[in-house]
């Protein structure tokens, strides 16, 4: 089961830094284009697609390796416990707004399978929406581990800046 989480974060960022790539090479032909008289007006809808996939991609991304901001002014003085329990707390505050937008991100994909996405008939706007509980079911997975790590007493230090 590891091996395919592995495999899964490996392909994870294979696809967030390509689709990050796809959507600066769209703008930019996309500029181009537009300055030698030729627009290609759907390279900003897929550029906004990418975008929204990246989004989410590159969040787990940040969240499983420690990436995220945080600001440990006054939790940095707290005892070993208190800090523990605040880091419970905030992972299941987080976990409970992911199971949120799970839930009404697949809701929001359902309903939106219909719309076309920018007038694009052939492509459903429920690609762009899925971004996001396929995104906060990533998000939730790394909560969940990061939750076991924590009781198992291997909590990873972050790497936030203390700025006092």
């Amino acid at each position: 089961m590891k091996r395919l989480y592995e495999r899964i974060c490996a392909a994870e960022a294979i696809v967030a830094a390509a689709l990050l790539v796809l959507m600066v090479a769209l703008i930019f032909l996309g500029g181009v284009m537009r300055m030698l008289g030729h627009p290609i007006n759907w390279s900003g809808d897929a550029a906004t697609c990418f975008f929204a996939w990246a989004c989410f991609l590159c969040a787990d991304i940040a969240w499983r390796n420690n990436s995220l901001m945080s600001v440990e002014v006054l939790t940095s003085r707290l005892s070993l416990q208190a800090q523990t329990a605040l880091r419970m707390l905030n992972y299941a505050l987080i976990a409970i707004f992911l199971i949120y937008l799970i839930t009404y991100g697949f809701y929001l994909s359902w309903i939106s399978r219909i719309r076309s996405f920018q007038g694009i008939p052939s492509i459903s706007y429920s690609w762009v929406t899925l971004s996001l509980p396929v995104g906060a079911t990533l998000l939730l997975i790394t909560t969940a581990l990061k939750v076991r790590a924590e009781l198992r007493g291997e909590h990873e230090e972050s790497h936030a800046v203390d700025v006092l």
